[in-house]
């Protein structure tokens, strides 16, 4: 290959989140999305000499790729195939049940955005496919394809926000089959037309992308786990990019820093819930214009950061801001009290 992970990827915040994670000689981390082996590789030269490193990814091709880049460190490093929903099963499994941080990167590395094969980009003409493990689950064009109208607008606008969702899934359903992505990015610009700085395919490819791969079900499923494994005085860092990644990251940290998360109707405490965390990061991190300039892809990133207090090890489960999280709700319909009722905009 010839390409180290520093020349074919710039790690997105690199020294904000090796100080946000403070970092230390001897200690052990899990990099929860480790890519193309960047802000690991940044993690194992600092906790020299013997810090330890556990990373994992869903997309095959990323994980041989980090273990070249991470070969140097020998031992030291373990990466290994796996979706972070997935995290404390894989972690216990290979010996890292508390560690002193884990990082969380929820971007796609260059080299996943330039394969032209993997149909990420609409920079790029390519089958639509858009999944991160290529083994795993249907392609964007067969959900496309799939999807009634109806669906595909409340798809588009569930998960991309994109305001033109209804116009866009008719002109679809219309020109069925689409399967390439230079044929769906130019539908989808001829049926909007160019409006804004970025390209009008742009939500509706994140909006593909996140349903393909299930990225915020599987975001609520593996905050908890992750928080689980960080030992009192240890850190966790997220890496959000775009709002709905961010509101979730940004909710569990709310959660787990109270002691009650009660709905506000309940009088008297009876969740017995305990905090655990104190937020590093009242507003996120982002990138300096600096770095913008040398990696316009960081312009959207969000940093998020918070520590272990002494307290109760939280119970692996689905609530953000106490209520209870499904697929469903994710990004879509205002979830519900624990009586029932819809809570106004003032609760959030």
């Amino acid at each position: 290959m010839g390409e180290t992970a520093a020349e074919e990827h710039a790690p997105v915040l690199y020294r904000e989140v090796l100080a946000g994670l403070q970092v230390r000689p001897g200690g052990r981390y899990i990099d929860a999305t480790i890519g193309a082996g960047g802000h690991a590789a940044g993690i194992l030269d600092t906790s020299t000499p013997n810090g330890r490193l556990l990373g994992l990814d869903a997309d095959p091709e990323a994980v041989a790729f980090a273990r070249r880049a991470l070969e140097r460190f020998a031992d030291r490093a373990t990466v290994v195939t796996g979706n972070f929903r997935d995290l404390r099963a894989v972690a216990v499994a290979h010996g890292f049940e508390q560690v002193d941080g884990v990082l969380m990167d929820l971007g796609f590395s260059s080299r996943q955005l330039a394969a032209a094969d993997r149909g990420f980009s609409f920079d790029q003409n390519g089958p639509l496919d858009m999944r991160l493990n290529p083994n795993q689950g249907p392609t964007a064009a067969e959900l496309i394809s799939d999807l009634s109208e109806v669906k595909l607008a409340d798809l588009f606008w569930r998960y991309g926000e994109e305001r033109y969702s209804r116009r866009i899934a008719r002109a679809i359903v219309a020109a069925r089959p689409v399967t390439t992505t230079g044929q769906l990015a130019e539908l989808i610009t001829r049926t909007v037309g160019r409006r804004e700085k970025i390209h009008p395919a742009t939500r509706v490819f994140q909006a593909l992308r996140i349903a393909v791969n299930d990225e915020l079900g599987a975001l609520v499923e593996a905050l908890p786990q992750a928080w689980n494994l960080v030992r009192p005085g240890g850190r966790l860092a997220v890496i959000a990019f775009h709002s709905l990644e961010d509101r979730l990251v940004k909710q569990f940290y709310q959660q787990e820093a109270r002691d009650c998360i009660c709905p506000p109707d309940v009088p008297v405490c009876v969740c017995g819930h305990q905090a655990t965390l104190g937020i590093v990061t009242r507003k996120p991190i982002r990138p300096s214009d600096e770095e913008v300039s040398r990696n316009p892809r960081s312009r959207s990133a969000r940093l998020r950061i918070a520590y272990r207090t002494a307290g109760q090890t939280p119970a692996d489960r689905h609530t953000v801001m106490g209520w209870n999280t499904t697929k469903e709700q994710v990004g879509g319909e205002k979830p519900t009290t624990r009586h029932g009722a819809k809570r106004t905009e003032a609760q959030y």
